[in-house]
Parts: C-alpha cells; structure tokens; sequence
C-alpha cells in the first residue's frame, strides 16, 4: 500500500499536519503489513470508528475505546482539552488544533 502522506508534512507535536499520523505511525509505516496499514488509514479517515468527535461532530478511533490499554494519541505532546465538555476523545485533526496545555 502507498503511504497517505499529502506532502504538507510538518509535525505539529507528534502529528503531522498533513496526513495525521502519528511520527511513530510515519516512522514504522514501511515495517507494517499491508492489513496495518490499511486499518491505520481507516482509523485516520474515520471510515473504522469507535465513536464521534465532540468538536466536530465525524467518526474517529480510540485505541482505548476498542479495547487496548494504550492510545495513539499517548504519543503526542498533550493538548488543552480544559474548554471542551464532553470526555470523549477527539479526531486526530481536531485534537491537532488545540494549543499544547501547559506543564
């Protein structure tokens, strides 16, 4: 499988603003079988979904929410949520969007 990589790379504190993998994600991606791959595109995309995204309202995916111990979004430099009323998790674009909470 091709990479989903739209040439806008930058990483915004451990996503890309381009694709929104995670820098594991875009690092390991030519380790992966071709299965991965493909579930980590869906899970981006929201076509494979655990829930909706608060903010804006599409499907997303919470490796937690389907039943493994830890999450994707472990890996990135932790957003403000402080605004944001509902505790579920956000879509990888919306979470990109948040400013980084302070330590």
């Amino acid at each position: 499988m091709k990479t989903p990589c739209v040439a806008k790379c930058k990483s915004n504190e451990g996503i890309c603003s381009g694709c929104f993998r995670t820098i594991t994600e875009i690092t390991e991606w030519r380790l992966m079988n071709e299965v991965k791959q493909s579930n980590t595109i869906d899970e981006i995309q929201g076509k494979r979904s655990t829930h909706t995204c608060s903010l804006c309202g599409k499907p997303t995916y919470c490796d937690i929410s389907a039943g493994k111990s830890t999450c994707w979004c472990f890996e990135l430099a932790k957003r403000d949520t402080s605004g944001i009323e509902s505790p579920d998790c956000l879509c990888r674009k919306c979470l990109s969007t948040l400013p980084l909470r302070d330590v």
